[in-house]
């Protein structure tokens, strides 16, 4: 399972494999079963995550009760909520993993002594938040100039196994749609 970090951090760094590989293995992880809710919306976030195995909601739930789903997390994909901004620090979402987890496990209090020791790990951090922070501009850019037919044509291109890993309802509502528009749509492309 380390690899799949080895193999995502080899990325951002042009470091040897043996180093590498030891980093990697002072990062700690963790193993959490499918429902597990790592982040309830209103909490103060103390962790971030990486995907190594596994599927993570991101979600809200509104002043009607509704549930909102924003983003799937999946292999090779950092999981942060972004709050110190806030006045309270809280988080408007919640995580929960749609699968059985491997993941990175970064407790966020000793970020920095984590970095002090692997001044190395901060550098490939901040690059691996670069490339986030860009894509995730570029596909609500993307999503807020698409029609759901759009999206969901997107989501075949970028994200295809997504469709048959996550319940239809969530996916929906990440499309910005109905389930029974999302059924319309998957029968035109069938």
């Amino acid at each position: 399972m380390k690899q799949v970090l080895i193999d995502y951090m080899k990325r951002f760094s042009d470091i040897n494999d043996d180093e590498l590989a030891s980093i990697a293995e002072r990062v700690p992880t963790g193993s959490f079963k499918k429902g597990t809710i790592l982040l309830h919306q209103g909490e103060v976030p103390d962790k971030c995550y990486f995907v190594l195995q596994g599927c993570i909601r991101q979600y809200a739930v509104d002043a009607q009760g509704k549930e909102i789903t924003f983003n799937f997390y999946t292999e090779e994909q950092s999981v942060t909520i972004f709050n110190q901004h806030t006045e309270d620090k809280t988080s408007n979402y919640s995580l929960s993993c749609l699968e059985d987890c491997v993941l990175v496990v970064g407790d966020l209090s000793t970020e920095q002594d984590t970095y002090d020791m692997n001044p190395v790990l901060e550098m490939m951090t901040r690059k691996m938040i670069e490339e986030d922070m860009g894509n995730m501009r570029d596909e609500f850019s993307s999503f807020m100039a698409s029609t759901p037919e759009e999206r969901f044509k997107a989501l075949l291109v970028k994200r295809p196994k997504l469709i048959n890993r996550v319940p239809q309802h969530q996916l929906a509502s990440y499309l910005g749609i109905t389930p029974e528009s999302l059924s319309r749509i998957k029968r035109r492309f069938g």
